[in-house]
C-alpha cells in the first residue's frame, strides 16, 4: 500500500521540480565566488535547455551550451549536448548533476577533473505568454511561395522562456556551431519585439531591438517583419518536440 501512495507523490514530485526549473535563470556564483565579469543566461522550457555567457564590460561574447535534460528524480539532474562552444566532444554525451533549490535558487553540484564544482543560479523570471516553448524553424516564405524544412541533424532552434529567448544555429552530427543570439523579447497582441544582449557574430549588435508581427496558428508560430538586414522575412517555427524529437524516434522505432 505504502507504494501504491508514494508513486504519485515521486511522479508529483519531480513534475513540480519540471516546472520550478522552467523560466529564465542567471549564474551568480561559481565555487562560492560571485561571478561579476560576465553575464551567463540559462533558458529552460519543454525539457530543453540553452545558455549564452559574454563579457560585462565590452559585450563580448565567450560561449553558449545546450540541448536536452531530464530530472530523474527531486535531486537528479542530466544534460545532454546538442551544441557546446567550449567542447564540442561533450555534444552527445550526458552529464549528471546533484540539484538542489535553496532559499528560491538552484543549486548545482558535478565533479570536473576530479574536482567538486558549484553553480548557484538565481531565477531571473518565470514569465509566461503564448510563444513560450522550444522551437524549430521548419518553413520560410521566398517571394509568395513558402518552403518548407525538415529539421535533421543541422537546425536552428529559439528557445523562449521566463522573458528571455536564444536562438542557436547547430549541426549536431558534425558538432559545427553556426551560430547564436539572444536576451529579453515582448510578445503581446500580434506584436514581438527582441532586445539583443549577446550575439556570437557581431559583439556591436548587443543593445539592437527588432520588431515582427506574430501568429500562433495550429500551434506553429508565425513570423514575419525586416531582418536586421533590412530584408523582409517570414519564418515559420514549430514545436521542437512533435517536429524534431518526435519525428527522431519515429524512425529509431
Amino acid at each position: 500500500m505504502k507504494k501504491i501512495i508514494l508513486l504519485p507523490l515521486l511522479i508529483f514530485s519531480i513534475g513540480v521540480f519540471a516546472q520550478e526549473l522552467e523560466g529564465a535563470w542567471k549564474l551568480t556564483h561559481l565555487n562560492g565566488i560571485p561571478v561579476k565579469d560576465q553575464e551567463c543566461i540559462k533558458i529552460y522550457q519543454d525539457g530543453y535547455f540553452a545558455f549564452g555567457n559574454k563579457k560585462m564590460d565590452t559585450n563580448h561574447f565567450l560561449g553558449a551550451g545546450g540541448g536536452l535534460y531530464t530530472l530523474e528524480d527531486s535531486t537528479s539532474y542530466t544534460e545532454t549536448f546538442d551544441f557546446y562552444t567550449s567542447n564540442p566532444n561533450k555534444i552527445g554525451a550526458s552529464t549528471q548533476y546533484n540539484l538542489d533549490f535553496l532559499d528560491e535558487k538552484l543549486i548545482l553540484s558535478y565533479m570536473k577533473k576530479g574536482e567538486n564544482v558549484i553553480e548557484i543560479w538565481e531565477k531571473v523570471s518565470d514569465r509566461d505568454d503564448d510563444l513560450n516553448g522550444t522551437w524549430v524553424i521548419t518553413g520560410r516564405k521566398r517571394g509568395d511561395e513558402i518552403s518548407t524544412m525538415t529539421p535533421g541533424a543541422r537546425r536552428t532552434v529559439k528557445i523562449l522562456g521566463g522573458g528571455r529567448f536564444q536562438w542557436i544555429a547547430f549541426n549536431s552530427k558534425t558538432k559545427e556551431f553556426s551560430g547564436t543570439g539572444g536576451g529579453n523579447y515582448t510578445a503581446q497582441n500580434g506584436k514581438y519585439t527582441e532586445y539583443i544582449t549577446f550575439f556570437s557574430r557581431d559583439d556591436s549588435r548587443v543593445g539592437a531591438s527588432l520588431g515582427f508581427d506574430y501568429e500562433v496558428k495550429d500551434g506553429a508560430w508565425h513570423h514575419s517583419g525586416l531582418s536586421s538586414k533590412g530584408d523582409p522575412i517570414y519564418e515559420i517555427w514549430s514545436s521542437y518536440r512533435k517536429a524534431y524529437l518526435e519525428k527522431i524516434k519515429e524512425t529509431e522505432d
